[in-house]
């Protein structure tokens, strides 16, 4: 059964708080910076409102775009270790707003990734990664990222209706 943090059948590591400022954000999780919390969480908050009720392309869409969010702050900002993670939705029609913070490795330059695919190759397989913030800059409104005091703040809206 999962934890808190959403990690199955492991102890919780010790991660840092980490909090938006008071009543920013009308659904709030924190996740452990791993695989499964990641996994785990990323379900827990797809049973929540305001994302419970959205149509199932709105509901597709957000989880596509939070869990590539996700699974990069694994991937790249806590490469080592977890760390936590703050997720924030809002539903302010006809969009989610949402923010998610991190304690990790900043972006390279300071900056998001050009999400630019590669052309392919005939006769060459279809890569299996790559196409992570190219979806992202795709499917979301109002993407920006900035580091501030020791946090990584991604902040995107999403088409909720």
């Amino acid at each position: 059964m999962p934890d808190e943090l959403g990690l199955v059948g492991q102890a919780a590591p010790a991660l840092p708080e980490i909090s938006f400022p008071a009543n920013q954000h009308q659904t709030c999780v924190t996740l452990a910076g791993n695989n499964d919390a990641v996994r785990a969480g990323l379900k827990r908050l797809m049973m929540l409102e305001p994302l419970a009720g959205l149509s199932d392309d709105a509901r597709g869409t957000f989880e596509i775009v939070l869990a590539e969010a996700l699974n990069n702050v694994v991937e790249h900002a806590y490469p080592n270790a977890p760390g936590p993670i703050l997720v924030g939705v809002d539903h302010l029609p006809p969009v989610l707003r949402v923010s998610v913070y991190d304690l990790g490795l900043p972006m390279p330059d300071g900056q998001l990734p050009k999400g630019e695919l590669k052309p392919l190759v005939e006769g060459e397989e279809l890569p299996e990664g790559g196409f992570g913030w190219f979806l992202i800059r795709t499917l979301t409104l109002d993407l920006e990222y900035e580091r501030d005091g020791g946090f990584n703040k991604l902040r995107f809206a999403v088409q909720a209706e």
